[in-house]
């Protein structure tokens, strides 16, 4: 699969070995984020979002801690970045089994195992996780080709946007939390036929997360040197994000939400309207923006096709709300 990735990816021989260094580390990892989703729906499925919040901290703090050892002070560079997220969910791990064991659960889990494999739960499930695997798919293909046509623009723009990208997933770590949150308590309401708790959590998170966003946006985009120093040291990039940093804006501002959307509709198992919503945002949103900027050679164009995507999701998936508030129990 390695070999089969890295043969579509336009880039330098450079980049790919750089590339490679990266996966080499971070598929070692592979197991424990597994695990770790298995965690997040446990905890989430017993009302403990707080805990998830948690497990979220404990990852994302100590990849950013990991990141600065591994690459500035050991200087393992890509290798290095691999190292630090897969050494990160490990940790999350080992704190996730620590809060399932302190309260007992594990006897619990072993009395209930085998309802896991009851029929009607089993199609039930497979029917969400079908729309969710083609909503994932169709987001990690739009970073993926993001990333590649950033390749094919040359090292310095692909170095850039790299960068750029580590700081929105960054940001889309700390919304994951408030997601997560979201996307159990809305649950809960729909369960309880409660439209008004919902449509106050809506409104409450969406304007939390997009606080978030902004501030993020924001504080790159004010000390960009000062910040993105401890990246790189390469005065060249430095110089050259400065000029692509003002995107955040958008792509933070508009994702914030989508993100919090996503959660929402995820509490409420819709799994299709989060499948039709990722596939249209691709499709018509960030596909024809990424045609132009291939045949006009334009970096910029690039990030209006990703700001344009993230605008489309939270505006397919912001339409669909009003039906999800409507109480249908007459």
């Amino acid at each position: 699969m390695r070999e089969l990735g890295f043969a579509l990816l336009n880039a330098t021989p450079e980049v790919k070995a750089s590339g490679q260094a990266y996966y080499d580390a971070l598929i070692w990892g592979a197991p424990a984020t597994l695990l770790n989703f298995v965690l997040m729906g446990w905890f989430l499925g017993r009302e403990q979002g707080g805990k998830v919040w948690l497990l979220s901290a404990v990852a994302n703090g100590g990849n950013v801690v990991l990141d600065y050892l591994f690459m500035m002070q050991w200087g393992w560079e890509s290798a290095g970045a691999g190292a630090a997220t897969a050494a990160s969910q490990y940790l999350m791990l080992l704190v996730g089994m620590i809060l399932v064991r302190s309260e007992g659960w594990f006897s619990k889990v072993s009395r209930v195992g085998f309802r896991i494999f009851e029929r009607d739960a089993m199609l039930a499930n497979f029917k969400l996780n079908k729309d969710i695997l083609v909503r994932t798919l169709a987001l990690i293909s739009t970073f993926a080709v993001f990333t590649n046509l950033s390749a094919g623009l040359g090292t310095l723009v692909l170095a850039t946007n790299t960068l750029l990208l580590k700081v929105v997933s960054l940001a889309a770590h700390f919304i994951d939390g408030l997601a997560f949150a979201t996307e159990s308590f809305a649950g809960i309401f729909q369960g309880q036929g409660a439209k008004n708790k919902q449509a106050n959590l809506l409104r409450m998170s969406c304007g939390v997360s997009l606080g978030l966003g902004l501030i993020f946006a924001t504080v790159f985009i004010v000390f960009p040197s000062s910040i993105f120093r401890l990246l790189t040291n390469h005065s060249d990039v430095i110089e050259t994000i400065q000029a692509d940093v003002v995107w955040l804006i958008p792509v933070l501002g508009f994702g914030s939400i989508a993100y919090i959307l996503d959660g929402y509709f995820l509490g409420l198992t819709k799994g299709r309207i989060l499948r039709t919503s990722m596939l249209l945002s691709a499709i018509f949103g960030f596909a024809p923006w990424v045609i132009a900027a291939w045949q006009f050679r334009s970096n910029q164009m690039l990030w209006l096709g990703l700001s344009s995507f993230m605008a489309a999701r939270t505006i397919t998936l912001g339409l669909q709300v009003p039906k999800t508030l409507i109480d249908n129990r007459d």
